[in-house]
């Protein structure tokens, strides 16, 4: 068995961070499927804006787009809109196959919604209907604002990955947004068993955050703790979900057909050179989970991962001592994770407006 497919074995779903109309047409995303186990794709500004950018698959549709009045954001959506619609449709065989579990695309809200709630649920709602396939999912980032949102999205039956999460007390926050949205479907009669959810836990980030400052502080207390916050972080997030499924909230909902939000690693391409290119993948390994990488990390885990059976059961008392060090050296994780997901809306801000520049100027 190949090292995906260890991981399939495990319990871990594979999903692509990438998509482009290059990758849709030239049959590589079918390749990957059908090769590299992948049963999921997320996408981001950031991916939206280098696929057209470096990609020539968007000309002729640009073209007919411009012809008919568009403008740059109308068709930048429309853009969007197609290719992730494209995507649901070659991946809807898993998605049936696995009762949604799977087979799944992402689609995220403009960023300039990211800190207005009633905004960012009209655009979830907008792009739920223009996508119109029963295997997308919304992305929300779990911003304050976000976080209601998503509280509302679930309410309303929208399947949501909520993105952009980086500490553990945002993560308890987004849990608990997903059980009330889903005991408010229930109360208006909705089937929960139609109604999933991803959190998106972010990683690599963590780690290049935390060693800068850690090399900012300096000393030996400094020196052993590099390279090791993300993975912390990261199991103790998994550890916040296991017990959140023990709870009695949510075992009335599972007996209701609802599904558990998964925890899914995201931000797993290795940053730092001195580390193994498929740490984020092989540390992080747990039943019930999705990794999300790019299609380098996928090649590396395909060609050389090892991959164990479980990765983090056992791992709680290491990683809470691992925070601890930080919080002795001065380095908190509640303010690694705002500066993060500031840095994060700011990263996708940015990427929107390059997308519709290129938009604008291509000819």
């Amino acid at each position: 068995m190949t090292a995906t497919g260890d991981l399939r074995a495990a319990g871990v779903s594979i999903w692509l961070d990438d998509l482009s109309r290059d990758r849709i047409v030239s049959g590589g995303l079918e390749r990957l499927i059908a090769e590299r186990d992948v049963v999921g794709i997320t996408t981001n500004p950031t991916i939206f804006a280098a696929a057209f950018t470096q990609g020539v698959g968007y000309r002729d549709r640009l073209a007919e787009l411009r012809g008919s009045g568009a403008g740059a954001a109308e068709i930048a959506v429309a853009l969007m809109t197609e290719d992730v619609q494209s995507a649901c449709d070659i991946l809807l065989p898993i998605h049936e196959s696995t009762s949604g579990r799977d087979g799944r695309v992402s689609i995220e809200v403009s960023p300039a919604a990211a800190h207005d709630s009633a905004a960012t649920l009209a655009e979830a709602i907008r792009l739920h209907e223009l996508v119109d396939r029963p295997n997308v999912f919304v992305k929300i980032p779990a911003t304050l604002a976000g976080v209601a949102a998503i509280e509302d999205a679930i309410a309303a039956g929208i399947s949501i990955n909520v993105t952009l999460i980086f500490g553990l007390d945002r993560y308890r926050q987004v849990i608990e947004a997903y059980e009330r949205g889903l005991e408010r479907a229930r109360a208006d009669g909705r089937d929960l068993s139609r109604i999933h959810s991803v959190a998106s836990f972010f990683v690599s980030r963590v780690d290049v955050e935390v060693d800068r400052r850690l090399e900012a502080v300096g000393g030996r207390a400094a020196e052993v703790l590099s390279g090791k916050a993300a993975v912390a972080n990261a199991r103790l997030a998994y550890e916040i979900f296991e017990q959140s499924l023990r709870e009695l909230r949510w075992l009335v909902l599972a007996d209701a057909g609802a599904n558990p939000q998964r925890p899914l690693w995201a931000s797993t391409g290795v940053k730092d050179p001195r580390m193994r290119d498929t740490r984020y993948v092989e540390e992080l390994v747990a039943p019930h989970t999705v990794n999300t990488m790019p299609e380098k990390t996928l090649e590396a885990v395909w060609d050389h991962g090892r991959i164990p059976a479980d990765a983090i059961a056992g791992t709680e008392d290491d990683s809470r001592q691992v925070i601890e060090g930080l919080r002795a050296v001065g380095i908190s994780m509640a303010e690694v994770a705002g500066t993060l997901e500031a840095a994060g809306i700011a990263t996708f801000a940015d990427s929107w407006e390059r997308l519709l520049a290129a938009v604008a100027v291509t000819p």
